[in-house]
């Protein structure tokens, strides 16, 4: 049986593949998070992967505090970068399958067309720096059966994210101020579950392949915010600011549409429309909510 080990077990994406993990019964899936397990203790992680004999990683661990990076650069670099490095030679010394989730933060967010996995990455904050120098690790160290994939706007029931952050302002206010010019692809963190778990037992890679995966379609953060309430049915507006009139520590990607073209083609895929997993999100959400009365 493949013993399949998820870092960040406790985030979006590690829940999500928790909720479908139990389809997978020829694979026994070990999910821990920094309670359990400090990806930056070597020792220990080393002692993990030889005690639980793992066969396949999921790194869904990150520093995701985008604006406190700024300013806590070593920690940032510490996790999304170092503790990487360290993952990626362990599974080539132990012939480990190796996913690496990353982010449209590498990318400066000048383009007018969405990036390739081939286009050069640019990062323009220490989030996005210490991310790109993961992957470049994972580059240099040359795991083979590894990919790296790189989402963008990700949400989910889960944790704290937009969705979530807007359902909860627009039962407080009336109006709420949302950026609308910066564009990206909303992806919703079980599709992107589902998709890995799918990746996974194809991985036979000679060297680190670097995929992108985004619900299909883009939009706006205004325009997230306003189909949100609209198909919630919430009286709340959103009202369209500008990023200069709602300035951030950290400087966000302009433009941050991924082209998926390739992972599709690998894997044979088919990846949802942006507006079709809202709404799926949504709806059971909603209906959650009124079971609970």
């Amino acid at each position: 049986m493949k013993k399949i080990w998820v870092t960040g077990g406790s985030g979006q994406l590690g829940s999500e593949i928790r909720d479908v993990a139990g389809s997978y019964t020829d694979c026994h899936f070990i999910f821990t998070d920094v309670g359990e397990l400090d990806l930056t203790d070597y020792d220990a992680v080393e002692r993990f992967v030889q005690d639980q004999e793992i066969t396949a990683l999921i790194n869904c661990a990150a520093y995701t505090a985008v604006d406190q990076a700024e300013t806590q650069v070593e920690q940032a670099d510490a996790i999304n970068h170092r503790a990487v490095a360290h993952l990626a030679q362990m599974t080539k010394q132990y012939g480990l399958t190796f996913i690496h989730i990353s982010t449209d933060y590498v990318f400066d967010g000048r383009a007018t067309a969405p990036y390739k996995e081939s286009d050069i990455p640019n990062p323009q904050s220490v989030y996005g720096r210490t991310k790109w120098d993961g992957e470049r690790a994972i580059l240099e160290i040359a795991p083979p059966d590894t990919a790296i994939i790189r989402t963008s706007w990700l949400y989910s029931g889960h944790g704290s994210n937009f969705v979530k952050t807007m359902l909860r302002l627009g039962g407080e206010k009336k109006e709420i101020n949302v950026v609308n010019d910066q564009i990206g692809s909303p992806t919703y963190a079980a599709d992107l579950a589902r998709a890995i778990l799918a990746i996974l037992p194809q991985l036979k890679t000679g060297s680190p392949e670097r995929y992108h995966y985004a619900n299909v379609g883009q939009c706006t953060w205004y325009e997230l915010a306003h189909r949100i309430f609209e198909l919630v049915q919430m009286p709340a507006k959103a009202k369209p600011i500008t990023t200069a009139a709602y300035p951030t520590p950290a400087p966000r990607p302009m433009f941050s549409v991924l082209d998926t073209q390739k992972i599709k083609r690998d894997f044979g895929l088919v990846i949802p429309e942006w507006e079709e997993s809202l709404w799926g999100l949504l709806k059971s959400m909603v209906e959650a909510k009124l079971k609970r009365g």
